[in-house]
């Protein structure tokens, strides 16, 4: 498609950012009604799966979708992400327990995971690396946009109107989405000449789930040593393998091995992993601190984040002209990644609302400088025929860090949360419940549940309908649950930092070859080419192993 008229390519542009912007509003829109979403349903040892399930499918579809693509053309996996994605939010809608939600925010991550991945391909199709800069930036910016105005109108939603609707309100827009696809994206032909990798794609799954699964049932459902755990764990490593096998007689293998012995390919994805991995801790754990520790509404909660966002907006937009302009990349990453490492040191000591506006302020500055990056040289150091399954392999990374991430920070959250409170119980920081008659001591230890904190409303009732001699004991108990969940959170935030840390120390090792200037299979050089020119295309022209 890189041959069509730049008017066209900006009616196709506009129909793809409608398609991203109804992806990631209706992501963005949960996140800081959430904690209260879950509240209301009950269940709050199982908030991570909420989120995790939603990961674990779309990852899945992602990574199919990323070749099945390539084979087929990126419109029917548009068509078919959007109405999947429409789907699940309607059913997300109509839950009445917390299991409901899991299953139905499956159905959502699978019409999500496609839509993404078809999305961001689309546009490596239409522009060459490049220019490509341009575009990803914006893109990163439509994101960012979904993510000012998201957790401020769900917030504010959850607080004044029926949840439900938080899935419901922007489904009118997945119709425009779904007609100007269908209208404005041209169709191409299929690739007669490929095969479908039906046992790599199985076994692929098979792996994922297992893998998945086991992390985010360790420390929670399970511990880490029972025999579930290692099953899973053991399985994952199985399938694995028998995929390796697979994938390497496979004639068009669904995830190509050639690919990781292009260095920049390997690193970039892995420093995806670890970015998206420390990024979940800010993106999930925060509206834990500024509702629970702080208690402030979901309402005013979307606010704290906004400053996050607007930074990203700004600096993913330059930063993808900047890239678009100097053919380099490398810098931008180098320069982001301290930001988000600083960002996320000032989410673990924060005390007030103003630092954690300013961490996210800063955090956001990092994340709009390094993220764009990190897909477009994926897609610079492989060969245009492999644009759709690379950008899916990068995506899949992304998406496995942001899971794991998820997981662990949970089991940590969990754990840590769980020894705090047994810790200050006993050191007497909580009330002395043996001077209270048996029943209204019951009564009071039964607030010792930091899922109370996330529901403001039902607090205040519980603190009204109580006694006048038990209200203050009642205040003690949630300052003391307030203060272990904000320590928990510091080690949380501090773990997030130091996945950062790792992944800017392997930014260094990024090599940097010249952003191309046309999606044909060769660069476009000079007379004579540079030595790290000269790398990438022989880092571009590998073969694939048979």
């Amino acid at each position: 498609m890189e041959q069509l008229t730049h008017k066209k390519k900006l009616t196709i542009m506009s129909a793809l950012m409608a398609a991203m912007f109804f992806a990631a509003i209706n992501q963005t829109i949960v996140s800081t009604a959430m904690p209260r979403i879950i509240a209301i349903l009950g269940g709050i040892e199982y908030y991570t799966w909420v989120l995790t399930i939603y990961m674990l499918t779309s990852t899945i579809a992602t990574v199919l979708v990323g070749k099945l693509s390539d084979i087929y053309g990126r419109k029917p996996f548009l068509l078919i992400g959007i109405v999947t994605f429409m789907i699940g939010a309607f059913l997300c809608g109509t839950s009445s327990t917390i299991y409901q939600m899991i299953i139905y925010r499956g159905i959502q991550g699978v019409g999500g995971g496609i839509l993404m991945s078809a999305t961001v391909t689309a546009v490596g199709d239409l522009f060459a690396p490049r220019e490509r800069a341009k575009w990803t930036g914006i893109m990163m910016a439509i994101f960012g946009f979904s993510s000012v105005i998201g957790p401020t109108l769900g917030g504010f939603m959850v607080d004044h109107i029926a949840w439900k609707w938080i899935f419901w309100i922007f489904l009118p827009l997945g119709i425009v989405a779904l007609g100007m696809i269908g209208v404005m994206f041209p169709k191409t032909a299929r690739k007669t000449t490929e095969s479908i990798d039906y046992m790599g794609s199985l076994f692929l799954s098979l792996m994922l789930v297992a893998l998945l699964l086991g992390f985010s049932w360790a420390g929670t459902k399970y511990d880490w040593g029972s025999p579930e755990i290692i099953g899973l764990m053991g399985a994952a490593a199985v399938f694995l393998m028998i995929l390796l096998l697979i994938e390497r007689k496979a004639a068009s293998p669904v995830l190509p091995l050639s690919m990781f012995k292009n260095s920049i390919v390997t690193i970039s994805n892995t420093v995806g992993f670890l970015m998206n991995a420390g990024m979940m801790g800010a993106m999930m754990y925060l509206p834990f601190f500024v509702q629970g520790v702080l208690g402030i509404s979901p309402t005013y909660s979307g606010f704290v984040n906004m400053p996050m966002s607007i930074a990203m907006i700004v600096l993913s937009t330059l930063s993808g002209r900047w890239i678009s302009k100097s053919g380099k990349y490398k810098r931008f990453a180098l320069a982001g990644m301290p930001f988000m490492v600083a960002g996320m040191l000032l989410m673990a000591f924060m005390s007030n609302v103003v630092v954690a506006v300013l961490a996210m302020i800063i955090f956001g500055i990092g994340l709009g400088i390094a993220m764009p990056v990190f897909t477009l040289t994926v897609q610079n150091a492989v060969s245009p025929s492999q644009l759709g399954v690379a950008t899916a392999t990068a995506t899949l990374f992304r998406n496995l860090g942001g899971t794991i991430g998820i997981a662990v920070m949970g089991t940590i959250m969990n754990a840590t949360l769980s020894n705090k409170l047994e810790a200050a119980v006993k050191a007497g920081e909580g009330p002395d419940l043996s001077q209270l008659e048996p029943e209204q001591a019951k009564q009071l230890a039964s607030f010792l549940n930091p899922q109370m904190l996330l529901d403001q409303p039902k607090l205040k009732l519980l603190h009204d309908s109580l006694p006048d001699q038990l209200q203050p004991l009642f205040t003690h108990t949630i300052d003391m649950v307030r203060h272990v969940l904000s320590d928990s959170l510091t080690v949380v935030f501090l773990f997030g930092m130091s996945l950062l840390i790792v992944a800017f120390l392997l930014v260094l090792l990024l090599k940097e070859i010249p952003l191309r200037t046309s999606n044909q299979a060769s660069h476009e050089t000079k007379a004579e080419p540079s030595a790290d020119v000269k790398e990438g295309e022989r880092l571009n022209k590998k073969p694939a192993l048979r």
